[in-house]
């Protein structure tokens, strides 16, 4: 089977910025002396040497605790960030249900909002023409449609992000825990979509602490500690892995 997406020797660091910058000639001393003793701590590594394929048709569920490097992962394959070294190699339409409504402008309608974010998503404009009733009606806001979105509740918010991501129709899907995003009723409308992507093959990367969806749901398993691949391999072996991991750490013996 074809690779939808190809990591190879993938690091990404980020450069910590703490400093409070002030005019106090004692602040400013301190700040130096500090930075000097910390200079081997400027770089935090929040993804190191990760080797990972996705091959068309396969669901891959990532775990792990949070600060272990899933959604740094995730942002590396949606483009968002740039590996500082490896590679990062996709092959097809992508949509990525993170943040949702990350990208919307509070001023503008819900219309004028799907135009746009359709098209940053990679659709024509006949496309969206075509899809925006069906766009509008899973996030049932037929009525608030060309409202401002500064005027919609956080849950009609994320509703129409939702709905605009998974009306791209990609052949690549990245999701980051945000299946819960309104009423009972809706987000199981939510799984409904997913499965519906899962059954027409398209290649899904899932980050959530849901161990059971990760067994029950997914064909491979990736589990991320300190931002490396601790194990990779069948659901239930690598969720019995980290099950064991984290409850090892979280025993105490009594005094």
């Amino acid at each position: 089977m074809a690779a939808a997406i190809r990591l190879q020797g993938v690091s990404k660091s980020f450069r910590r910025h703490s400093e409070r910058y002030s005019t106090s000639l004692k602040t400013y001393a301190l700040r130096d002396l500090w930075r000097r003793r910390s200079r081997t701590d400027e770089v935090t590594w929040a993804v190191r040497d990760v080797d990972l394929t996705v091959e068309q048709g396969c669901t891959v569920g990532i775990i792990g605790r949070n600060g272990s490097g899933k959604s740094t992962l995730l942002h590396l394959i949606r483009g968002m960030f740039r590996p500082t070294s490896g590679t990062v190699w996709v092959g097809g339409r992508m949509s990525a249900l993170i943040e949702l409504g990350a990208g919307f402008h509070p001023e503008l309608t819900g219309r004028e909002n799907v135009i746009i974010n359709g098209v940053i998503l990679g659709l024509s404009k006949s496309e969206i023409r075509d899809r925006f009733d069906q766009i509008v009606k899973f996030a049932e806001l037929e009525s608030f449609i060309d409202e401002p979105v500064r005027t919609y509740s956080t849950g009609m918010y994320m509703r129409l992000g939702f709905a605009i991501a998974a009306h791209v129709n990609p052949e690549i899907l990245l999701i980051d825990e945000v299946l819960a995003v309104g009423d009972l009723a809706f987000v199981r409308k939510c799984h409904d979509r997913m499965t519906h992507f899962k059954r027409e093959g398209k290649a899904i990367v899932l980050v959530t602490h849901d161990l059971s969806t990760v067994e029950s749901w997914c064909d491979h398993a990736v589990w991320m500690d300190e931002g490396r691949i601790r194990a990779s391999g069948e659901p239930p072996r690598v969720v019995e892995l980290y099950r064991e991991a984290t409850s090892d750490s979280c025993f105490h013996h009594s005094p």
